[in-house]
Order: C-alpha cells, then sequence, then structure tokens
C-alpha cells in the first residue's frame, strides 16, 4: 500500500504565493503520474495538474502560466509551486499518486486566498 502526505497548504493574499509538496511512501516499486487535484465548497473534485515519470506535464486552463509542477522521482516526491494566487483557487488540494493502475491518494491541503 502507497502512503501519501501533503503539506505546505495555508492563507495567503490574492496575487501571493504558496508551495505544496507531496511524498509517497510505502509500498514503492514504479510510480506512474503524480498529480495534484482540487476540490472547492461545492464542486466536484478537478485535476490541476499532473506530471509523468519522464516530465511531461499537464494542466488545468485556469493555472495555466500560475502554476508549475514538478517532481523528484529519487525521492518519490512531488511539488506544486503556486504563483498568482486568486480567490478562486480557493480549494482542498489533494496530492494522486499512480502504481500499476492504482490511484492513491492524500488527506488533503486547505489552500485558502483572501485578503
Amino acid at each position: 500500500q502507497v502512503q501519501v502526505v501533503e503539506s505546505g497548504g495555508g492563507l495567503v493574499q490574492p496575487g501571493g504565493s504558496l508551495r505544496l509538496s507531496c511524498a509517497a511512501s510505502g509500498s514503492i516499486h514504479s510510480i506512474n503520474t503524480m498529480g495534484w487535484y482540487r476540490q472547492a465548497p461545492g464542486k466536484q473534485r478537478e485535476l490541476v495538474a499532473a506530471i509523468t515519470p519522464g516530465g511531461y506535464t499537464n494542466y488545468a486552463n485556469s493555472v495555466k502560466g500560475r502554476f508549475t509542477i514538478s517532481r523528484d522521482n529519487a525521492k518519490n516526491t512531488v511539488y506544486l509551486q503556486m504563483n498568482s494566487l486568486k480567490s478562486e483557487d480557493t480549494a482542498v488540494y489533494y496530492c494522486n499518486v499512480q502504481q500499476f493502475g492504482r490511484n492513491s491518494w492524500g488527506q488533503g491541503t486547505q489552500v485558502s486566498v483572501s485578503s
């Protein structure tokens, strides 16, 4: 079983920045795609960004140019650098780790953007 732990959320003013981190541990053999999802109150969970082991990235249109996803394969860790944050980025952010076709999720970290 893969354990996933996120960190780095918090409260930030509009225009500010935050960096989220996610570390996978446990029964790790060959992690495939790692990604970040978010869920705002009353809305469905949506993909924010994802990255393959080779570094291919995919972003939601709403965050392109503001967010950057990266990973450290040696540490089984994925990061999300969030710049120019907007109030609409407020949500619980979840890390997703895929291995052998299975999805593992973290517990989520709250990101709140407010003045």
